[in-house]
């Protein structure tokens, strides 16, 4: 436990970190990386390139900061993160590592602001937080790798189809090399899969959102390639996974992660929003909904550039086709002549409250949606503007979590 006076130190470093968190948080990196370039190989190098690791870290230390008092109310964002580092491999000997440069960037940024008081109190702070990740991760780790079909670390899986579902999607399906069971996973979670590209010193990790359905003998993950734009160079994984891997090759895969996962106790209708790549694990969402047979309404919505672009639209259409209490609906913002002639989709340009309205047919229901992030802060306004309550919202990021409001 936490002194009062120490709770009160903190507590007045918030609006510092508000100003100063980004900066502490990029020098931060630097130090670990310079002193310790192994863990190398377990961070995203783009996420890091991007700043949005960064920018991730600042949120959270922020966050612990202004709720020191009350960790248990960060409790949800504490197992998002331990999610990811249990998939990431993160073990209790890295957090004694992260703490003394965390603390030595603080000092460093913020100079002679930083009083011995101040990095005492945050190094006690830094103890109580990590032994809750900690605490939080060694269940997870447990978990993972003791249940029906389970493993522990990375498990070697073939590649035993390839398919193409969009201009910039394909789909893999991935079984075990060992022959063995897997384990089942909740609609919503990922696999990360650790790839070694040749001529790279150091490994990459990603994360893949399962888009099948559980308790088959596979997984299924629906993968973008990330072409380079102006601002942002190839995405190196998506890329060598979309041209070099084929059918027979050999990844290692953790056990399914995540807590972006359908709540398949509430009997309410299920509202999916997606957007480009986003609709993946909707599309398991969807699946396990109609596989389960049970009689809730269920409204798919997906936002595309144009149907080139659109993947998996068949086995959606098809879904809903079975099910009368089932819609979906298309919305595209760069629509192909092809796409108007012959009405691929319902909706030209962008979703909104006005929309949604019109085709959901009622509020009292469950959201899920993911996307990219201008499309998930889109969405997330029109659900608060539309007074959906915020229990009743559920998104998932891709990468590092940001902000949405």
């Amino acid at each position: 436990m936490l002194s009062q006076s120490t709770i009160a130190i903190i507590k007045s470093t918030v609006p510092v970190l508000e100003i100063h968190g980004v900066a502490i948080t990029k020098r931060f990196y630097e130090m670990l990386f310079e002193n310790h370039p192994e863990l190398l190989h377990i961070f995203n190098h783009a996420n890091q390139k991007q700043g949005k690791q960064q920018t991730a870290l600042a949120n959270a230390v922020y966050a612990a900061a202004a709720n020191i008092d009350k960790l248990e109310s960060i409790l949800p964002v504490v197992k998002g993160i331990a999610h990811k580092h249990r998939s990431l491999g993160v073990k209790p000997e890295h957090y004694p590592i992260v703490g003394q440069h965390l603390l030595a960037a603080i000092k460093e940024v913020l100079g002679d602001a930083a009083t011995d008081e101040i990095i005492q109190a945050w190094a006690d702070a830094y103890g109580v937080i990590a032994s809750v990740f900690i605490d939080v991760e060694k269940e997870m780790y447990v978990d993972a790798a003791t249940q029906n079909g389970g493993w522990e670390g990375f498990r070697l899986f073939k590649v035993k189809r390839k398919v193409i579902e969009s201009e910039v999607i394909t789909s893999f399906y991935l079984v075990p090399e060992d022959g063995g069971p897997i384990a089942t996973f909740e609609p919503g979670q990922y696999l990360s899969m650790k790839i070694d590209i040749p001529g790279e010193e150091h490994s990459h990790i990603r994360q893949y959102s399962l888009s099948s359905i559980p308790g088959l003998p596979f997984y299924r993950v629906s993968i973008k390639r990330e072409d380079g734009m102006s601002d942002r160079p190839d995405g190196r994984v998506s890329v060598y996974l979309h041209k070099t891997i084929q059918p027979g090759d050999v990844l290692h895969i953790s056990a399914p992660a995540g807590d972006f996962k359908l709540h398949q106790n509430d009997s309410r209708p299920v509202v999916l929003i997606s957007g480009g790549v986003g609709l993946t694990p909707m599309v398991s969402m969807l699946r396990t909904l109609a596989d389960t047979k049970t009689n809730r309404a269920v409204t798919f919505i997906h936002a595309a550039q144009h149907s080139g672009v659109h993947a998996l639209k068949a086995e959606v259409e098809e879904l809903v086709s079975q099910h009368p209490d089932y819609s979906a609906h298309w919305i595209y913002n760069k629509p192909s002549d092809e796409d108007r002639e012959s009405k691929a989709f319902h909706k030209e340009g962008y979703i909104d409250l006005p929309w949604l309205r019109e085709i959901v047919p009622v509020k009292d229901a469950k959201f899920y949606f993911c996307g990219p992030l201008p499309f998930m802060k889109t969405v997330n306004k029109a659900l608060k503007d539309w007074e959906i309550p915020s229990e009743d919202i559920h998104f998932e990021f891709f990468g590092p979590a940001g902000a949405l409001d």
